[in-house]
């Protein structure tokens, strides 16, 4: 996925996680700095709304099902990886992937999974912990192997 699929996925889900949130429009535009004259172009699939709205939508509207269901999971975590292009911090507990990943390989006490929405790849730790996230396949079999590598080290 990239910024562009993102920004049409999410546009076209603007009306329904108003409506989930209870939320008019002129409430939702007020939410997230649009005038209701755009959000309406929106909500009509007229425009497409910016990065920067599409961001203000998964971060403001996080707990939304609609956006959790549209990327496979946790819509900040989409987001953040299309921005930076992986994202690598300290561990940032999962719930392990049970729904939305596939378990691409296990070794020792490292998962690296696939996201079956977005695609996008991550690392956990046996604790269930995002060690690292991407898009890129390569990427993150080079950054699994490192991590193997730097703990059988240890």
């Amino acid at each position: 996925m990239h910024r562009d699929e993102a920004i049409e996925l999410i546009a076209r889900k603007f009306k329904l996680v108003r409506i989930e949130s209870g939320y008019t429009q002129d409430k939702m535009a007020y939410v997230l700095g649009l005038s209701k004259k755009t959000l309406v172009q929106i909500e009509k699939e007229r425009i497409l709304p910016s990065w920067t709205s599409v961001v203000a939508a998964c971060s403001l509207f996080r707990s939304s099902e609609i956006l959790y269901t549209t990327l496979g999971g946790d819509p900040l975590e989409v987001i953040e990886t299309l921005a930076h292009d992986h994202v690598e911090r300290p561990k940032d507990k999962t719930l392990g992937g049970k729904v939305w990943w596939k378990e691409l390989e296990k070794k020792g006490e490292f998962l690296l999974q696939q996201n079956i929405i977005s695609q996008h790849y991550r690392i956990l730790d046996r604790e269930g912990y995002r060690l690292f996230s991407t898009f890129d396949r390569g990427e993150a079999t080079e950054k699994f192997e490192h991590l193997m590598t730097s703990t059988n080290k240890k």
